[in-house]
């Protein structure tokens, strides 16, 4: 007994070296965290790859990119906003995907410095949109989420809810029509990807509209689960 506790005193470190290992690992973990910073800082989100691909097109600087895509109504197809606009801007310059234009005339704004895509900004967005990533991934729509929940809702919430969305959508349709003819009268024709894009999302819209429709139509004969495991009740 005597041999074998003397053996797990050599093996064991010592008091001095278990207060070293505590005191590297905080060190650890923020040389841990600092990479980890390090890694997401170079990967091109979206913002970063909607503003290359523009400035792909002419330079511009921050103001006229922003102007640019609101015009474009980037609301309706990518989550990109004024100030990841300008922060996109610098990052992607830092990284050497954007090149900063040497100013013809003095500025006569702050943000008035004009940039433009360089051959590595070229080839690293058409990396990115060789990932699978872009393939491989679904919507999850808010009013989805919401309908999962509508059970437990107040007595009238369900079909309210149902007419307020059905109102938006006929809304939103119309304004899509819109914009659709406009990209005709801009592009020429009806073979770009704009007009295939506002066309997808016409499309859904009318599905959207429809399958509302259908649920306030069968909203009165909604049932409990049958099965002994769901326990839910009925919409109000």
């Amino acid at each position: 007994m005597k041999r074998k506790n003397e053996r797990e005193a050599q093996s064991a470190p010592s008091i001095p070296e278990r207060s070293a290992a505590s005191s590297r690992r905080p060190l650890i973990l923020a040389a841990s965290r600092k990479r980890e910073r390090a890694r997401r800082e170079l990967e091109l989100t979206t913002p970063d790859l909607v503003v290359l691909s523009l400035l792909v097109e002419q330079p511009m600087y921050g103001y006229q990119a922003n102007m640019e895509l609101e015009r474009r109504e980037i609301q309706d197809w990518a989550d990109v906003s004024r100030p990841q606009v300008y922060y996109s801007l610098e990052k992607l310059a830092r990284m050497g995907l954007l090149r900063k234009l040497e100013p013809r005339e003095p500025k006569a704004r702050l943000d008035c410095d004009t940039f433009e895509t360089t051959d590595n900004g070229r080839q690293a967005l058409a990396d990115a949109l060789e990932r699978e990533d872009w393939t491989t991934q679904r919507e999850k729509p808010p009013f989805l989420i919401w309908l999962a929940l509508s059970w437990q809702a107040r007595p009238g919430v369900f079909l309210k809810q149902l007419r307020k969305r059905r109102k938006f959508l006929l809304k939103e349709l119309d304004r899509e029509k819109k914009t659709l003819r406009s990209i005709y009268e801009e592009v020429g024709h009806k073979f770009h990807e704009a007009s295939w894009m506002v066309g997808l999302m016409i499309d859904q819209l009318k599905t959207e509209i429809r399958w509302n429709r259908q649920l306030e139509r069968e909203l009165s004969r909604r049932r409990a689960a049958i099965s002994p495991t769901f326990s839910e009740g009925l919409p109000k």
